[in-house]
């Protein structure tokens, strides 16, 4: 195992992150300097749609730290290239362009690792052709997938299915929904005072996984679930659905799914059949932080948010390695990233040079020093995240389990509090 990669010192100023020195295109990113084997390393994520600012975010904090890091790995150079898995059709992500992903990673005979996905059905449709690519399968680390099928027994089959060779490749840095979805049930009950709640899922795995989680536990609160279907993302218009749903007296509404999925219209419908937020609570997953077009929306105002993690506002205040990627690439871009998704991005980037640093350069050798041994262990003082990152070399999951309640005022996702995961 070859030592931490030490962020604190490679970030030695502002300055060294700001300055961008890698040439950049549309699909990948130069190397700079390094005489050892050159290896690629890869983001997977949508980069069409309502998820395009997002990944954008992501992908420009993963490039300030790896310019931070002189693109090096241990005695490997590093190249990035940058993956499109939505189309311009769906708006989003789409599984045509997942399957042909997976195909064109474990292709690129260079190619030893990958950083995504953002949407959890497209990592379902990667990972097991992944851990069946050439050379011993292919690492792939989420920042951003939540659905616990993943990694662990969830809906029938999984997670064996997605490792036929019985060989696990994904890991994540990120917690999952059986935690977010309870821990929303949770606010809503104690902080909120909630008492009778109707669930809409966007009929993807992500939304049933959230919305199965938050029934499940707002049931145990004492909160009577009214319903729980699928809105169809074609639909027009859903005003005919709320004024059903009006009819049972509900006093919140949670919508389990992702925002590219029409989600804005379907904000506006609530509003205008239920009214405004404070009447009728509205609270989501993280499939509805993150994006511009909602934080502007009137109709948006006062809508509760969780996410799965630790939110850019928190770790600012943290300081360490997080705050000064975060000065940097407002330094850089003139805003913060529009997704507190973008430093879990650079964060499980690190764990993938960790992987490569101490590999033999070779994807069997990357993936084993995740899943082999004691697995990958990223010190408070270099994590991103401000704490220790540990990721189980038998699951691929991550020790931190943070959940964070926001709440959209003032067109801004705000930070709320910090919920407690037992």
């Amino acid at each position: 195992m070859a030592k931490p990669i030490k962020l604190a010192a490679a970030l030695t100023g502002v300055a060294l992150l700001a300055a961008a020195c890698a040439s950049t295109s549309s699909t990948g990113t130069g190397s700079t300097g390094g005489t050892g084997k050159t290896l690629v390393i890869s983001t997977d994520l949508p980069l069409q749609g309502a998820s395009k600012s997002a990944s954008e975010s992501t992908i420009n904090a993963i490039k300030l730290y790896l310019d931070s890091i002189h693109y090096k790995a241990g005695p490997y150079t590093l190249v990035l290239k940058n993956y499109d898995d939505s189309t311009a059709a769906a708006g989003k992500w789409d599984a045509g362009a997942c399957a042909a992903n997976a195909q064109a990673h474990v292709a690129n005979a260079n190619e030893v690792a990958v950083m995504g996905t953002y949407n959890s059905g497209c990592a379902k449709i990667e990972v097991p052709v992944l851990e069946q690519a050439p050379g011993g399968g292919m690492l792939m680390v989420s920042h951003a997938n939540t659905n616990p099928g993943l990694t662990k027994s969830w809906d029938p089959g999984e997670p064996d299915k997605y490792y036929p060779k019985g060989t696990r490749n994904y890991a994540r840095v990120i917690t999952t929904d059986d935690y977010q979805g309870s821990a929303a049930a949770q606010f809503a009950a104690k902080d909120l005072g909630v008492k009778k709640c109707y669930i809409l899922n966007d009929n993807e795995t992500y939304g049933q996984g959230v919305g199965k989680a938050f029934q499940d536990e707002a049931t145990k609160q004492g909160i009577t679930i009214l319903g729980n279907q699928a809105w169809d993302a074609k639909q027009p218009n859903y005003k005919a659905l709320f004024t059903s749903i009006k009819a049972l007296g509900p006093d919140c509404i949670y919508i389990a799914g992702i925002f590219d999925n029409n989600g804005g219209q379907l904000v506006k419908d609530k509003v205008a059949v239920l009214g405004d937020n404070t009447a009728v609570k509205l609270i989501g997953p993280d499939g509805f932080t993150g994006y511009p077009d909602l934080d502007k929306l009137a109709e948006g105002q006062g809508m509760y948010l969780s996410f799965a993690g630790l939110s850019t506002s928190q770790l600012v205040a943290g300081g360490g390695a997080g705050a000064k990627l975060l000065t940097a690439y407002k330094a850089k871009y003139g805003s913060d990233p529009t997704t507190d998704y973008a430093l879990y991005g650079v964060a499980a980037v690190q764990v993938i040079v960790k992987a490569i640093a101490g590999s033999d350069g070779t994807r069997a050798g990357v993936l084993k020093q995740v899943f082999g041994g004691a697995g990958i262990t990223i010190s408070a003082t270099d994590s991103v995240l401000g704490k220790e990152l540990i990721i189980d070399p038998k699951t691929g999951d991550v020790n931190a389990k943070d959940i964070s309640i926001l709440q959209l005022m003032n067109n801004q996702e705000g930070f709320l509090k910090a919920w407690p995961v037992s």
